[in-house]
């Protein structure tokens, strides 16, 4: 089975954002994204270019298009934000994100009315109804399928840095999951949901994804929801494990790092170096270890178990990914990771909100809303 790549610009840049609905006075998700996306749809289209149906009715995802700069994905997405917020408060509602919300049930929600998303409840059942979860995906363009498998590869390395960074998902369903990201574990209940299977080339990826579908676990590559992927219709590295994230500034860190990382193993391959595949006991401890402590995980760094803070790993990256950046126009972007270090990730202030109001997690709803609006903290709830 030949599966076409569709080549993109080098390290051009796409993202993907999952938006919440809520109720400003009972700061429930609630159903309102075929009304709002009916009206912010230009005349003449029968779905907006850049906002779209997700799998509930309490979600909006909005898409750029392919950008060239952080900068510019920011800026893309700001605009398609404004829409969606505007056409919400018509309707008397809020918009924000994070990874869960921190206490609607997942079955008191609507499936959006989309034929795909009636086939996947059929055949998922329950593992489907209860994806009340919200992400960010990060696509960066690859010339060729040639170098997507060792950048998917070598990316995995780095999931627990992206994951700890995003971690906003600690609440679910009311009760405090001990977890930074509880949605990476509900994720991970789909079947093709998780880590990437390490692979060696392309041929080897067309072979899997041929078997798969043959043997009906999939219809189409766009069912394998690995953490990090290949796209090959839009001839990207897609990486997918980030909890969605309240604010832009969050989501220009994140999308910064993945550009540089892709942008600089692009290089190395280049030059003739191998990339690294890194030790599947390695990946999967690590990706739980950023699971439970979010960004105070130390990490295993080698296959002899030595461990390091993630949040040191994260902040030497970013020192030797700024040369980089400055090529990429994305260094102040780059430069935000560290302001998520010092403010702390969306798990953590999250639960500095809800400790300060005795654990009412209404105000944890409530600043979400806030730094949909305002942008990243100065400075985190538990810190003055």
């Amino acid at each position: 089975m030949q599966i076409p790549f569709h080549s993109s610009e080098r390290s051009s840049l796409g993202v993907e954002w999952e938006l919440q609905l809520i109720d400003p006075q009972s700061r429930e998700l609630t159903a309102g994204a075929t009304e709002i996306l009916a009206d912010i749809t230009p005349d003449g289209l029968d779905e907006h270019p850049k906002a779209k149906h997700e799998l509930l009715q309490s979600t909006i995802e909005i898409i750029t298009g392919v950008c060239t700069t952080v900068g510019e994905a920011k800026a893309d997405l700001a605009g398609t934000l404004a829409e969606v917020v505007a056409a919400a408060e018509r309707r008397g509602l809020g918009v924000m994100c994070a990874g869960s919300h921190p206490f609607t049930r997942w079955d008191s929600q609507q499936i959006s009315p989309k034929e795909r998303y009636a086939q996947l409840v059929e055949r998922m059942q329950w593992l489907a109804r209860r994806l009340q979860i919200f992400g960010v995906h990060v696509h960066v363009g690859v010339q060729s399928p040639e170098k997507a498998i060792p950048i998917v590869n070598a990316l995995s390395q780095y999931l627990p840095h992206f994951l700890a960074l995003s971690a906003s998902s600690p609440f679910w369903a009311g009760c405090d999951t001990g977890l930074a990201s509880s949605r990476t574990k509900v994720f991970e209940g789909m079947p093709t949901g998780g880590l990437p299977h390490q692979l060696a080339d392309w041929a080897e990826f067309e072979e899997y994804m041929e078997t798969l579908i043959r043997a009906g676990a999939i219809e189409s590559v766009r069912e394998v929801w690995w953490d990090v992927r290949p796209h090959p219709d839009f001839g990207t590295v897609e990486l997918r494990v980030c909890d969605g994230l309240p604010t832009l500034d969050e989501i220009g860190a994140v999308a910064a790092l993945a550009q540089c990382l892709v942008e600089q193993f692009d290089t190395q391959l280049d030059r003739g170096y191998t990339l690294p595949a890194p030790t599947e006991w390695v990946l999967r401890e690590n990706k739980w270890r950023a699971v439970r402590y979010g960004l105070d995980a130390e990490i295993v760094v080698d296959e002899q178990g030595t461990v390091a803070p993630v949040r040191q790993e994260i902040a030497h990256l970013v020192e030797e990914l700024m040369p980089v950046a400055r090529r990429l126009g994305c260094e102040a972007e780059l430069a935000d990771v560290t302001r998520v270090l010092a403010v702390g990730a969306s798990y953590q202030r999250q639960r500095a909100v809800a400790a300060a109001a005795d654990g009412d997690l209404l105000p944890v709803v409530d600043s979400l809303l806030a730094e949909m609006r305002d942008g990243l903290p100065a400075a985190s709830p538990a810190r003055p």
